[in-house]
């Protein structure tokens, strides 16, 4: 005996069925994909342009610590004068020149707090920063939309600047890369990746939010954060070469600071409720 076939007709005055819609090379929201496009593009310009072209654009929009902190202390030059000649004899003439082009060419504007994040160092840095974006600002984006989700990676990188300065005060070494913004959005994450079991109607991205009394129960939502940070603290005291600061090593208080403002202020702009009975 041969299967029941089923078939469907259309009904009268229905179109012809049509070839199913091609799925998007690139299946990113649009406000995650368009920045992403950005920072490659800003990279490919400005390594096009000529040294001393590059190095403007540097301290020009790159976050320099010591410039914040000589315009609340006039005073401070002397100090950060006193830690250059501290370092090795060898290198203080050159780092010396160093700190006075900076501190004397630099901008040290507070749009530095956001432009940093649109520079970065290597292809390499931009690469990884690209595809860690994509990987935890997709869900972000979709779950809180375009407005919400630009606001939310604009207090992270403000963040991450925040808490380098308050760390490096005196390092006239410009900071540069979305490693804040990315940690942000691995934050924010957490605050619904994690649910636990029960929710499999719902689309990753629309789980109940967690509480931070929740956060601190499921095991592994905190996991997730201990691995996070045992990782940057490593990276940040080997210095690999891979990270926000421009001479090479990774400003690892810059990405704790991205990460905090993510984790806590992502309450504020999610549009969901928290508890899953909400959603009944």
């Amino acid at each position: 005996m041969q299967p029941d076939r089923f078939e469907t007709t259309p009904p009268p005055g229905a179109p012809p069925p049509g070839k199913p819609p091609r799925e998007p090379a690139f299946n990113l929201p649009t406000v995650v994909l368009v920045p992403i496009g950005l920072l490659f593009a800003i990279h490919a310009i400005v390594g096009l342009l000529g040294l001393e072209a590059r190095f403007g654009i540097l301290i020009d929009l790159g976050f320099v610590p010591a410039l914040w902190t000589t315009w609340l202390d006039a005073d401070a030059t002397s100090e950060i004068a006193r830690r250059l000649l501290a370092g090795d004899p060898i290198d203080v003439q050159r780092d010396m020149g160093f700190a006075r082009l900076v501190l004397q060419e630099g901008s040290g504007g507070f749009w530095t707090l956001l432009t940093y994040a649109f520079l970065h160092g290597s292809w390499m840095h931009v690469g990884l920063n690209a595809v860690w974006l994509a990987a935890f600002g997709t869900p972000i984006a979709r779950r809180l939309g375009p407005e919400r989700f630009l606001w939310l990676a604009a207090l992270t990188a403000i963040a991450g600047a925040l808490m380098h300065w308050a760390t490096h005060a005196y390092d006239v070494t410009p900071m540069i890369g979305a490693s804040a913004v990315v940690s942000g959005m691995m934050a924010a994450s957490a605050r619904f990746a994690f649910t636990p079991r029960g929710f499999g109607w719902l689309p990753p991205h629309l789980a109940p939010r967690l509480g931070l009394g929740e956060m601190l129960r499921n095991r592994t939502a905190m996991l997730f954060i201990g691995v996070w940070l045992a990782i940057n603290l490593v990276f940040g005291v080997a210095a690999v070469p891979l990270g926000l600061a421009a001479d090479g090593g990774i400003a690892w208080e810059a990405h704790v600071g991205g990460f905090l403002a993510g984790l806590l202020l992502f309450p504020l702009f999610d549009p969901l409720p928290r508890r899953p009975r909400d959603l009944a």
